[in-house]
């Protein structure tokens, strides 16, 4: 039967009229969220949707990690949480105010995806700290790996990650893996400004269209070759190296494993690839610290960063933090079982891959470097998702 249009005031308007919401609490975030258009529904509306985003948003922040679990969160949330937001409870039927996991399911499953994933990584660029210097941006990708579409689709989603802190400031659904590299510049172009930015990429994206497309957009580019670049890989491997020393070394360890990583780099000015201006060769020795094994890679890229822009530590260190976009992969596969989650219905699964996202980057904003610390201490007080959206 279809409901009524709302009675409650859209959650912008409420939040105004209430002196209590100061200027660096949740408004930052609704303002942003307002952006992403209502879905239509023949049942009519019962409650704003920034309102149910909003709540959303708060109940991954502490822990949430399936839609029953919003919608647990949602339905105890104390009335000061709520009243925060706009939303008066009514004293005689209190819960029929409050959004339920039915509403949130059917909303999420119909809301605009990529309007969605525009917002967070808007609200997310937008806290981040300024930088006098090169940016580094790793694009890579992501399958959800229990979540599919119709027909058995599986959501493979293509992200764009800031170096520094781990912010995720862009992400699309590609559809299949293979789909990523015409994705690729659709992805960036909802990135506002990319001037002074490096961005890295595997060797999938190694790709003259998209170097062009970069340095038009007065970004610079660590492009990996590997052997799907012949043309490219061939001439590399007859530079001089030889008679080029190291210029750079690191230790590191993690992962159950000690590496020495070499680097060296060379001037070119000829090479059959958009503005490249120097090859690299970075030599990985990994020891594995249980069975002693090691091994040794090669990794050659080009660069369209002078001599001069970017030093061989830099230009080390750009490509070593490339994968720090596995941190947040690992981070959403354990932290907020994201190959676990079954939720299938349209584009929800994507929608909640956006809040973790969100959340993610709300605790690193606000200086938090163990996320599951500080996902737990947020449901400790259901004010802290709040303050914490409230950064804009």
């Amino acid at each position: 039967m279809p409901a009524d249009a709302s009675l409650i005031p859209p959650a912008l308007d409420l939040l105004r009229e209430h002196s209590d919401v100061g200027p660096g609490e949740v408004p930052g975030l609704l303002e942003w969220l307002a952006r992403v258009p209502d879905p239509p529904d023949p049942r009519g509306v019962r409650h704003a949707l920034t309102l149910v985003l909003t709540l959303t948003a708060c109940a991954v922040l502490t822990g949430a990690t399936s839609l029953l679990a919003v919608g647990e969160w949602i339905a105890d949330a104390p009335p000061h949480v709520l009243e925060r937001l706009g939303l008066r409870p009514d004293p005689i039927l209190p819960r029929r105010l409050v959004p339920s996991e039915a509403t949130i399911r059917r909303l999420l499953a119909r809301i605009d995806g990529d309007a969605l994933d525009q917002v967070v990584g808007g609200w997310l660029a937008d806290g981040r700290p300024e930088s006098t210097g090169l940016r580094g941006l790793s694009v890579d990708g992501m399958s959800l790996r229990d979540a599919a579409k119709a027909r058995g689709r599986r959501i493979h989603l293509l992200a764009a990650v800031e170096h520094t802190i781990g912010l995720v400031l862009a992400q699309l659904d590609v559809g299949e893996k293979n789909g990523e590299i015409t994705r690729f510049q659709p992805l960036l172009d909802t990135v506002a400004d990319l001037t002074a930015t490096v961005v890295t990429s595997d060797a999938l994206h190694t790709q003259r269209e998209h170097a062009t497309y970069l340095l038009g957009r007065g970004a610079h580019y660590i492009a990996i070759v590997k052997g799907n670049q012949k043309k490219l890989r061939k001439p590399l491997k007859f530079l001089p190296r030889k008679d080029i020393p190291f210029q750079g070394r690191t230790r590191g360890t993690g992962h159950g494993r000690a590496e020495i990583r070499r680097i060296k780099v060379a001037t070119v000015n000829n090479l059959l690839f958009p503005a490249a201006r120097q090859a690299v060769q970075i030599k990985r020795r990994r020891t594995d610290r249980k069975t002693g094994k090691t091994t040794i890679t090669t990794v050659c890229a080009v660069t369209s960063l002078t001599a001069g822009q970017a030093a061989p530590v830099q230009l080390a260190r750009l490509i070593r933090d490339h994968w720090k976009i596995e941190a947040l992969h690992h981070i959403r596969d354990t932290t907020f079982a994201e190959d676990a989650s079954q939720l299938r219905t349209s584009n929800a699964p994507r929608a909640m891959a956006s809040w973790r996202n969100l959340a993610v980057g709300a605790l690193r904003l606000s200086g938090v470097k163990n996320i599951a610390a500080g996902l737990r201490r947020n449901a400790r007080d259901a004010r802290r998702p709040l303050a914490l959206l409230g950064r804009a």
